[in-house]
């Protein structure tokens, strides 16, 4: 099947290829702009030179069912329009734009064409996420923390914070029926952001301080008298009593714990069957986001 990778930055280097090299029946493409880039992944994992390339058209043209976009957000709209009107299935890193217009058109767009658009938002096959669903989860809590990265909103909500919007989304146990906005601003940058979605019997918090002097990611999920507590992904603990700790086995990988294999597989798999995925839940991740940033700007007026 002739798939093609998008853009070879560092995630698509670290987190995509090594999986999609490895799994068997992919006729890979590569596309960048950069020719050296290019020929060195090429040569790494033995691309033959004629699916190497440095022109989206040119990829396309030589035939695709499916393609993996990882470029950079401002020409996410841009690359993703060009395959939909082409018949090609895409898989687009978050977020799809840096602004809700872009971000509805290529979904609507999608669906116009009737291809799939399915946007990694990973999290929600990591494993460790996966099992906090089987607790009760009257309260949430999901702490992204950075080192001294204060940043404008609009950015630090799309690139990061949008992770935890979604995960939350994801969690959550019913209709979110209340949002509620805290943050800290300074000289035009967010230090900290606070969000709170709230509905019948459950509460969830999303919090992310960009000053925090470390960076790391911790999920806590309780109720019925027990909590389930998530560590940058790969750390399981129960508390029920004497709490219980499992760790990532010695030999799962970063992009299995991750859930970066998976949601390849599961966009590949619906690929093959010829199944539409929707991004139209993606889009309202992307809604939420819009309003986080629309209400830290008043709150910095």
């Amino acid at each position: 099947m002739p798939v093609a990778v998008i853009g070879l930055g560092d995630i698509a280097q670290k987190a995509y290829l090594p999986v999609l090299t490895a799994l068997p029946g992919l006729d890979l493409r590569l596309m960048t702009r950069d020719r050296a880039k290019v020929e060195r992944l090429g040569e790494a994992y033995r691309i033959p030179r004629e699916h190497r390339y440095t022109d989206l058209g040119a990829v396309i043209a030589g035939g695709l069912r499916a393609a993996f976009v990882h470029a950079s957000t401002d020409q996410h709209v841009g690359i993703v329009t060009e395959l939909l009107r082409a018949g090609v299935d895409v898989y687009v890193d978050k977020p799809l734009d840096h602004r809700i217009e872009g971000a509805r058109a290529v979904v609507e767009l999608a669906e116009e064409t009737g291809r799939s658009l399915l946007v990694g938002f990973n999290r929600r096959h990591a494993p460790g996420y996966l099992l906090a669903q089987e607790r009760p989860r009257d309260l949430i809590v999901l702490q992204k923390h950075r080192e001294g990265l204060p940043e404008d909103a609009r950015s630090a909500v799309y690139d990061d914070f949008i992770h935890v919007v979604d995960t939350l989304r994801f969690l959550v146990p019913g209709e979110i029926e209340h949002v509620d906005v805290r943050s800290r601003s300074r000289d035009g940058l967010l230090e900290h952001l606070v969000l709170t979605l709230s509905g019948d019997g459950f509460t969830a918090l999303g919090i992310m301080n960009r000053v925090s002097g470390s960076t790391e990611e911790v999920l806590e999920v309780s109720g019925g008298d027990s909590k389930r507590v998530v560590v940058n992904l790969a750390e399981i603990i129960d508390f029920r009593g004497q709490p219980s700790i499992r760790r990532r086995g010695d030999w799962v990988s970063v992009s299995r714990q991750r859930g970066i294999e998976q949601v390849v597989l599961h966009f590949l798999e619906a690929v093959r069957a010829g199944k539409t995925l929707s991004a139209r839940d993606a889009l309202r991740t992307h809604e939420l986001c819009e309003r986080i940033v629309a209400e830290i700007a008043r709150q910095t007026r």
